[in-house]
Protein backbone atom coordinates (compact mmCIF):
# COMPACT_ATOMS: atom_id res chain seq x y z
CA UNK A 1 0.00 0.00 0.00
CA UNK A 2 0.89 3.45 -0.77
CA UNK A 3 2.00 5.74 2.01
CA UNK A 4 0.78 9.21 2.77
CA UNK A 5 3.76 10.94 1.43
CA UNK A 6 4.01 8.63 -1.59
CA UNK A 7 -0.22 9.17 -2.48
CA UNK A 8 1.20 13.09 -2.53
CA UNK A 9 3.73 13.03 -4.91
CA UNK A 10 2.06 11.01 -7.16
CA UNK A 11 -1.34 12.73 -7.00
CA UNK A 12 0.75 16.05 -7.35
CA UNK A 13 3.07 14.94 -10.34
CA UNK A 14 -0.40 13.86 -12.02
CA UNK A 15 -1.90 17.30 -11.42
CA UNK A 16 1.23 18.74 -12.81
CA UNK A 17 0.40 17.25 -16.15
CA UNK A 18 -2.77 17.47 -15.88
CA UNK A 19 -3.00 21.16 -15.80
CA UNK A 20 0.49 21.89 -17.84
CA UNK A 21 0.10 19.53 -20.07
CA UNK A 22 3.90 18.58 -19.33
CA UNK A 23 6.16 16.41 -17.33
CA UNK A 24 6.31 17.96 -14.02
CA UNK A 25 10.35 18.90 -13.09
CA UNK A 26 11.21 17.97 -9.82
CA UNK A 27 11.81 21.68 -8.57
CA UNK A 28 7.86 21.79 -10.07
CA UNK A 29 6.84 19.23 -7.07
CA UNK A 30 9.11 20.62 -4.52
CA UNK A 31 7.76 24.06 -4.94
CA UNK A 32 4.49 22.53 -4.68
CA UNK A 33 4.84 20.52 -1.73
CA UNK A 34 7.38 22.70 0.57
CA UNK A 35 9.62 20.52 0.01
CA UNK A 36 13.76 20.31 -0.69
CA UNK A 37 14.98 19.77 -4.84
CA UNK A 38 17.47 16.97 -2.92
CA UNK A 39 13.85 15.29 -1.03
CA UNK A 40 12.23 15.04 -4.37
CA UNK A 41 15.21 13.58 -6.37
CA UNK A 42 15.10 11.05 -3.64
CA UNK A 43 11.68 10.86 -3.91
CA UNK A 44 11.93 10.68 -7.83
CA UNK A 45 14.47 7.93 -7.60
CA UNK A 46 12.40 5.52 -4.91
CA UNK A 47 9.09 5.61 -6.84
CA UNK A 48 11.20 4.45 -10.14
CA UNK A 49 12.46 1.87 -8.33
CA UNK A 50 9.44 0.74 -7.30
CA UNK A 51 8.03 1.10 -10.86
CA UNK A 52 5.50 4.10 -10.37
CA UNK A 53 6.87 7.11 -12.22
CA UNK A 54 9.45 7.58 -15.25
CA UNK A 55 12.31 9.65 -14.30
CA UNK A 56 15.12 10.76 -16.58
CA UNK A 57 16.81 13.96 -15.36
CA UNK A 58 15.94 16.53 -17.18
CA UNK A 59 12.84 15.66 -19.23
CA UNK A 60 10.27 15.31 -15.61
CA UNK A 61 8.37 12.73 -13.82
CA UNK A 62 5.89 10.44 -15.84
CA UNK A 63 3.41 7.91 -14.24
CA UNK A 64 3.57 4.68 -15.08
CA UNK A 65 0.39 2.72 -15.52
CA UNK A 66 0.64 1.27 -11.47
CA UNK A 67 1.68 5.09 -10.55
CA UNK A 68 -1.36 6.50 -12.18
CA UNK A 69 -3.32 3.84 -10.56
CA UNK A 70 -2.74 5.35 -7.21
CA UNK A 71 -3.17 8.79 -7.80
CA UNK A 72 -6.22 8.78 -9.29
CA UNK A 73 -7.32 6.37 -6.30
CA UNK A 74 -5.74 9.37 -3.89
CA UNK A 75 -7.88 12.35 -6.07
CA UNK A 76 -10.86 10.36 -6.22
CA UNK A 77 -11.02 9.99 -2.18
CA UNK A 78 -9.97 13.92 -2.55
CA UNK A 79 -12.63 14.80 -4.40
CA UNK A 80 -15.87 12.86 -3.35
CA UNK A 81 -14.53 13.84 0.64
CA UNK A 82 -14.97 17.56 -0.48
CA UNK A 83 -18.25 17.07 -2.25
CA UNK A 84 -19.54 15.25 0.91
CA UNK A 85 -18.37 18.29 3.25
CA UNK A 86 -20.45 20.48 1.26
CA UNK A 87 -23.38 18.64 0.43
CA UNK A 88 -23.85 16.52 3.76
CA UNK A 89 -22.26 18.55 6.15
CA UNK A 90 -22.61 22.38 4.43
CA UNK A 91 -19.02 23.24 5.20
CA UNK A 92 -18.33 26.15 2.69
CA UNK A 93 -16.18 25.66 -0.16
CA UNK A 94 -13.47 27.82 0.96
CA UNK A 95 -12.77 24.90 3.86
CA UNK A 96 -13.02 21.59 2.36
CA UNK A 97 -10.00 21.37 0.94
CA UNK A 98 -7.53 20.84 4.31
CA UNK A 99 -9.86 18.84 5.96
CA UNK A 100 -9.93 16.12 2.30
CA UNK A 101 -6.39 16.34 2.29
CA UNK A 102 -6.25 14.47 5.77
CA UNK A 103 -9.75 12.32 5.16
CA UNK A 104 -7.85 11.45 1.66
CA UNK A 105 -5.15 9.02 2.90
CA UNK A 106 -7.21 7.53 5.83
CA UNK A 107 -10.73 6.13 3.81
CA UNK A 108 -11.02 2.29 3.12
CA UNK A 109 -12.73 1.82 -0.63
CA UNK A 110 -15.48 0.57 1.10
CA UNK A 111 -16.34 3.78 2.61
CA UNK A 112 -15.46 6.21 -0.54
CA UNK A 113 -18.12 3.77 -2.77
CA UNK A 114 -20.39 4.64 -0.10
CA UNK A 115 -19.81 8.37 -0.15
CA UNK A 116 -20.38 8.19 -4.08
CA UNK A 117 -23.35 6.55 -4.02
CA UNK A 118 -24.58 8.36 -1.41
CA UNK A 119 -23.78 11.68 -3.92
CA UNK A 120 -25.50 10.00 -6.72
CA UNK A 121 -22.05 9.30 -8.64
CA UNK A 122 -21.26 12.95 -9.42
CA UNK A 123 -19.08 13.97 -11.99
CA UNK A 124 -17.69 16.92 -10.20
CA UNK A 125 -16.41 18.40 -7.16
CA UNK A 126 -17.20 21.68 -5.26
CA UNK A 127 -14.38 23.25 -7.48
CA UNK A 128 -15.30 22.27 -10.54
CA UNK A 129 -12.78 19.39 -10.78
CA UNK A 130 -13.73 15.86 -12.50
CA UNK A 131 -14.20 13.25 -10.07
CA UNK A 132 -12.21 9.95 -11.25
CA UNK A 133 -14.69 6.75 -11.41
CA UNK A 134 -14.23 3.85 -9.68
CA UNK A 135 -13.18 2.15 -12.56
CA UNK A 136 -9.84 4.75 -13.05
CA UNK A 137 -11.74 6.66 -15.90
CA UNK A 138 -12.44 10.48 -15.99
CA UNK A 139 -15.54 12.00 -16.40
CA UNK A 140 -15.67 14.23 -19.97
CA UNK A 141 -15.53 17.95 -19.12
CA UNK A 142 -15.95 20.79 -21.55
CA UNK A 143 -12.99 22.34 -23.11
CA UNK A 144 -11.72 25.00 -20.37
CA UNK A 145 -8.65 27.49 -20.68
CA UNK A 146 -7.38 30.02 -18.36
CA UNK A 147 -9.45 33.37 -17.52
CA UNK A 148 -5.63 34.76 -18.89
CA UNK A 149 -6.03 33.12 -21.97
CA UNK A 150 -9.89 34.33 -22.45
CA UNK A 151 -9.96 37.08 -25.35
CA UNK A 152 -11.46 40.24 -25.45
CA UNK A 153 -15.40 40.31 -26.11
CA UNK A 154 -15.97 36.93 -25.50
CA UNK A 155 -18.69 35.47 -23.13
CA UNK A 156 -17.43 32.48 -20.86
CA UNK A 157 -18.94 30.91 -17.82
CA UNK A 158 -16.82 30.65 -14.42
CA UNK A 159 -16.04 26.35 -14.57
CA UNK A 160 -13.29 25.48 -12.29
CA UNK A 161 -10.63 27.32 -9.91
CA UNK A 162 -7.53 26.24 -8.32
CA UNK A 163 -9.09 24.79 -4.94
CA UNK A 164 -6.10 24.91 -2.22
CA UNK A 165 -5.49 28.48 -1.90
CA UNK A 166 -8.84 29.23 0.69
CA UNK A 167 -8.03 32.38 0.98
CA UNK A 168 -8.78 33.38 -3.02
CA UNK A 169 -11.86 31.62 -2.92
CA UNK A 170 -12.71 33.74 0.30
CA UNK A 171 -12.32 36.47 -2.28
CA UNK A 172 -14.39 35.07 -4.52
CA UNK A 173 -16.74 34.63 -2.29
CA UNK A 174 -16.69 38.47 -1.13
CA UNK A 175 -17.02 39.59 -4.88
CA UNK A 176 -20.21 36.79 -5.70
CA UNK A 177 -17.95 35.32 -8.21
CA UNK A 178 -19.21 32.12 -8.06
CA UNK A 179 -19.08 28.58 -10.41
CA UNK A 180 -21.38 28.47 -13.06
CA UNK A 181 -21.37 32.43 -13.01
CA UNK A 182 -21.14 34.08 -16.69
CA UNK A 183 -19.01 36.70 -17.35
CA UNK A 184 -17.72 38.77 -20.78
CA UNK A 185 -14.09 39.73 -20.85
CA UNK A 186 -14.31 44.10 -21.05
CA UNK A 187 -10.46 44.55 -21.67
CA UNK A 188 -6.94 42.67 -21.22
CA UNK A 189 -4.39 44.98 -20.41
CA UNK A 190 -1.17 44.02 -21.90
CA UNK A 191 1.49 45.79 -19.72
CA UNK A 192 0.47 43.98 -16.57
CA UNK A 193 -1.58 40.98 -18.26
CA UNK A 194 -4.71 42.06 -16.10
CA UNK A 195 -8.26 41.26 -17.15
CA UNK A 196 -11.36 43.38 -16.68
CA UNK A 197 -14.63 41.37 -16.62
CA UNK A 198 -18.06 42.26 -15.93
CA UNK A 199 -20.52 39.97 -14.48
CA UNK A 200 -24.03 40.54 -12.63
CA UNK A 201 -23.82 43.85 -13.57
CA UNK A 202 -20.41 44.51 -12.21
CA UNK A 203 -17.17 45.54 -13.51
CA UNK A 204 -13.69 43.94 -12.33
CA UNK A 205 -10.43 44.04 -13.22
CA UNK A 206 -8.56 40.64 -12.22
CA UNK A 207 -4.48 40.23 -11.82
CA UNK A 208 -2.32 38.02 -13.78
CA UNK A 209 -1.94 36.03 -11.00
CA UNK A 210 -5.85 35.86 -10.36
CA UNK A 211 -6.47 35.01 -13.71
CA UNK A 212 -4.06 32.01 -13.64
CA UNK A 213 -6.07 30.36 -11.14
CA UNK A 214 -9.80 30.29 -12.38
CA UNK A 215 -10.56 28.03 -15.82
CA UNK A 216 -13.45 29.08 -18.24
CA UNK A 217 -15.55 27.63 -21.32
CA UNK A 218 -16.79 29.57 -24.16
CA UNK A 219 -20.82 30.20 -24.18
CA UNK A 220 -21.82 30.12 -27.12
CA UNK A 221 -24.38 32.99 -28.73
Amino acid sequence: MATISKENYLKTIFNYKTNSGVNATTAKVAQDLSVSNAAISEMAKKLSDEGLISYKKYKGMELTTNGEKIALKVIRRHRLWELFLVKALGIGWNEVHSEAERLEHHTSEFLIDKIDEYLGFPDFDPHGHPIPKKNGTIPKTPKVILLSEAEKNNVYEFVRVDDRDSELINYLIRIEFLLNTELTVVDKLSFDNSVTISFNKKSLSMSKELTKSIYVKAVKN
